[in-house]
């Protein structure tokens, strides 16, 4: 027996050093090295909350291909979880979550939420952040209500992206946490390390709405309502309506478009029609899988992002797509200032869903709304809430209310257009300035310019003749100017405006009391604007607003100093750009509209024309806010007194000779 002990003896030891060597390194190796072990628990701060609890763990990164050398552009796929809790003991409907990036992140995915956007993924959130909303699960009950069920308390979103300009040994934060639902008040998170923290709480000068079963209706400045009117074991027919609401809100030619979450498919619309109509998306993917027998030949759309647009008014009272209130507009939606009948839309749709949503009551919205027109303001929409069905008179013309069997509301509100991404621009002119200031340089955008000329350079000031003819004719006209007026021209000169539309602003006339000002409106696109209008806010000089001779001018009351102008009976069609008389030698000619407006300098005290009172600080084309100059008209110099030359001084002695 201890010959055969002694035997084993060595590879009881082999064993034992191994044991031990496995030992070691685990007690050596830093926790960096170690495999991750997901998010870790909740701190003990969370219990103390008694609010909405928010956090942000960051679980780690790696380098992305290209491999660069300079820090701030290397790319790096980065992974991270953000969680909300309700640990409060009202239930917390349509959570919105704010994750404030700051490290140029292009988010991939975001699974249990949506970015509220009206974009889908990939997106890029950048360093302004961005606010996640709950999908599926928008809504968070309580502990109270569900015996502390944390599946229907809480939600996990796991963020998977790209961010750049992090150092190696940097652990890439967002710069803030915060819940954006009204009536909640954050203080500033609590960092450590790889994770924060918040605890949100309720405001308590928050005036609490009236509860219900479903969210509150809001109308923000553009608004969808999404009416469920008869539902089916594996379909759906949808209402969708479209409200703007805000005065100077537009839509011309609208493009609606939406991600379908759950396979759905559009069979069949009326009041709008899609872009694309190709069956063999349904065919080969999981719609053709479970609807084996099914004719996909005559489906609308198959799309998960269909693009929507509205009808051609001649097909209004079609007996197939149209016969529906408000809709075959050709995409125009105006403000209820100028028709309150032509500020909404309405089309229907019949959906087909998948498995498992094969019953009545399993309904899902789409998600990640985007609303697009022409020359229009830029909207940012919302997530779909669910509030309280829609109610309808009765068809029949009876003293009756139907109602939806669900209803959602999707919000969207207008967006200020960032630098050099407007849609149109203004240029200044005065009676005291021999050149005119033009739009800034790549105002509309320099995307396709080539690389001759330059983008960040000043616009140079013209003749105000050279207004009138596009920017490609102006070079010559701008180069004689800088001549004549001794301005150093660059050799490489300013890139054009890009806008569609552009509009000058001159100052006609300043005198003791009251001045005028001439407002032009240039279309250097093909296709004429119906129904135009225009807003101009005037700050110091606006109470003194008397009258517009050529559009018609008002002030409008739920805006702080604006005048608000549209085209007259006829009007009211600004044309396109049109051949010279000449094609080939004479430039194209755009349409434009043209209006002197006057003003009272009466009880105004003060008022300096010139040095900036007189020219607008916002203007607005058909919703859209155009980008002003940057500098205003100088005065023309004074002509300097003539020197006698000695030339001239002979001469006139000599005539003083022979006149003797």
């Amino acid at each position: 027996m201890i010959s055969q002990l002694l035997a084993r003896m060595p590879w009881l030891l082999v064993a034992m050093v191994i044991l031990r060597s496995m030992v070691v390194a685990q007690d050596i190796l830093p926790p960096e090295v170690l495999p991750p072990e997901g998010p870790p628990p909740p701190p003990p701060e969370m219990e103390k909350c008694n609010g909405i609890f928010l956090s942000y763990t960051f679980e780690g990164r790696e380098k992305e291909y290209p491999l660069v050398k300079n820090v701030t552009a290397q790319a790096w796929a980065f992974k991270a979880t953000a969680t909300i809790l309700n640990a409060g003991t009202q239930e917390l409907k349509s959570w919105k979550m704010f994750v404030g990036f700051q490290y140029d992140e292009l988010l991939v995915s975001a699974e249990g939420a949506i970015v509220v956007s009206g974009e889908g993924f990939p997106i890029r959130v950048g360093k302004n952040g961005t606010v996640l909303a709950g999908y599926p699960q928008a809504d968070l009950k309580t502990a109270i209500e569900t015996a502390s069920n944390y599946e229907q308390m809480q939600v996990h979103v796991g963020l998977k992206g790209t961010q750049f300009g992090v150092a190696d040994r940097a652990t890439p934060m967002p710069k803030s946490l915060k819940l954006v639902n009204e009536g909640y008040k954050c203080p500033p998170a609590t960092r450590k390390g790889p994770y924060m923290h918040v605890c949100c709480r309720k405001d308590p000068k928050f005036k609490e709405k009236k509860i219900t079963k479903y969210t509150a209706r809001t109308y923000d400045d553009l608004h969808f309502t999404y009416d469920v009117l008869k539902a089916y074991e594996n379909k759906y027919v949808a209402q969708v309506t479209i409200d703007n609401l805000h005065p100077l809100g537009r839509l011309d030619q609208w493009n609606l478009t939406w991600d379908w979450m759950r396979n759905e498919f559009i069979y069949d619309m009326r009041g709008a029609f899609t872009h694309r109509k190709d069956p063999s998306e349904c065919i080969y993917g999981p719609q053709g899988q479970y609807y084996k027998d099914f004719d996909f030949s005559n489906v609308m759309n198959c799309q998960k992002r269909p693009v929507i647009s509205d009808l051609p008014p001649q097909l209004e009272n079609d007996e197939k797509v149209g016969k529906l209130p408000y809709c075959c507009k050709d995409g125009l939606l105006l403000p209820t200032t100028m028709n309150e009948t032509k500020a909404r839309a309405i089309f229907q749709m019949e959906v087909f869903k998948l498995p498992p949503d094969l019953n009545r009551t399993a309904i899902n919205p789409p998600q990640n709304w985007k609303i697009t027109g022409r020359l229009n303001p830029n909207y940012k929409c919302g997530p779909p809430i669910r509030v309280d069905p829609s109610e309808f008179p009765d068809p029949r013309g009876i003293d009756a209310t139907g109602s939806a069997i669900a209803s959602w509301q999707v919000n969207c509100n207008m967006t200020r257009p960032k630098p050099k991404q407007n849609r149109c621009c203004v240029s200044y002119s005065a009676f005291y300035a021999d050149g005119a200031v033009p739009c800034n340089t790549c105002a509309c955008g320099c995307e396709d310019e080539p690389p001759r000329c330059d983008r960040n350079a000043a616009a140079l000031h013209i003749p105000p003749s050279a207004l009138l003819v596009p920017f490609v004719n102006r070079s010559k006209k701008a180069a004689a100017f800088a001549r004549i007026n001794h301005h150093k021209l660059p050799r490489k000169l300013p890139c054009p405006d890009n806008c569609g539309v552009s509009i000058n602003w001159h100052v006609d006339s300043d005198f003791k009391t009251g001045w005028t000002a001439r407002m032009t409106l240039f279309n250097w696109e093909e296709e004429a604007f119906v129904d135009w209008y225009s807003a101009l806010v005037m700050r110091r000089a606006f109470p003194g607003f008397e009258k517009s001779y050529s559009f018609n001018g008002s002030v409008m009351d739920d805006m702080n100093n604006t005048i608000f102008m549209q085209g007259l009976p006829g009007l009211n069609y600004l044309v396109g750009k049109v051949n010279g008389s000449h094609p080939g030698k004479d430039p194209p000619v755009p349409g434009k509209q043209q209006s002197v407006l006057s003003f009272s300098k009466k009880h105004i005290h003060g008022l300096k024309i010139a040095r900036g009172d007189g020219f607008p600080t916002k203007l607005y084309f058909n919703g859209e806010e155009c980008a002003l100059p940057k500098v205003l008209p100088k005065a023309a110099a004074p002509t300097p007194p003539r020197v006698l030359t000695c030339s001239l001084l002979l001469a006139i002695l000599t005539s003083l000779v022979l006149f003797f």
